[in-house]
């Protein structure tokens, strides 16, 4: 078996299997969770759960102006490298066949020049991020290990894969078998790092916005 064959084929197959049992397992063990009943007498003209959650979620995609020029900087270069990943894994030619060979969906590709920039842009932004958490006193101090290992995990196959469509720093075999293996770490880290907040961003905004709601607290 090649290095091409292992990355595509065991390698790949493994993480596929531990980023949607850890996916399911990390659901289900919120959403089984006992759920305490809110006896609290509503706050007069108080929204109801649904508004109040979609009011905060609504209100969270973007920064008060008291935060200051920091944390819009943070949110502005979140939106471009979360928007720049998704670009990527959604509008690359080869990752849509991927998918189609996954599920049997597909749609039309960008130019490989597009996501090439896209791709450029993104990494530059992920970097941006890395020196904003390293140069700043409060950031630094509460990051921990999971913060880091979730950068270099998104990163790589960003990079990675830059440098196979690129043919940089190895035949194109071996390169493309190394993005293969930093996707896989990827998807077995997924579960279990602070990327699964993909999923759980929504739903635990949802329900903090519910339940200051209720008691007439604007967030």
């Amino acid at each position: 078996m090649s290095f091409l064959d292992f990355a595509r084929g065991p390698a790949l197959n493994v993480a596929m299997a531990v980023f949607v049992l850890g996916v399911v397992w990390r659901l289900v063990a919120l959403f089984a969770m006992p759920w305490a009943d809110d006896r609290s007498v509503p706050r007069e003209g108080a929204p109801g759960r649904v508004r109040g959650a979609v009011g905060t979620m609504v209100r969270h995609l973007w920064t008060p102006r008291e935060f200051g020029m920091t944390s819009r900087f943070a949110i502005v270069n979140g939106y471009i490298f979360h928007i720049g990943l998704a670009v990527i894994v959604f509008g690359f030619v080869q990752h849509i066949l991927f998918i189609r060979g996954l599920i049997g969906l597909s749609w039309p590709g960008l130019p490989t020049g597009v996501i090439t920039l896209v791709s450029v842009v993104t990494l530059a932004s992920l970097i941006a991020a890395l020196v904003h958490r390293r140069t700043s006193p409060v950031l630094r101090l509460i990051s921990t290990l999971n913060d880091y290992v979730t950068w270099i995990v998104t990163a790589l196959p960003v990079l990675t894969g830059l440098a196979a469509v690129a043919h940089i720093g190895a035949p194109y075999q071996t390169l493309l078998a190394i993005h293969m293996l930093s996707v896989a770490a990827l998807l077995i880290w997924f579960p279990f790092g602070k990327l699964m907040h993909a999923f759980l961003v929504f739903v635990t905004r949802a329900e903090t916005g519910a339940f200051y709601a209720r008691r007439g607290v604007k967030i």
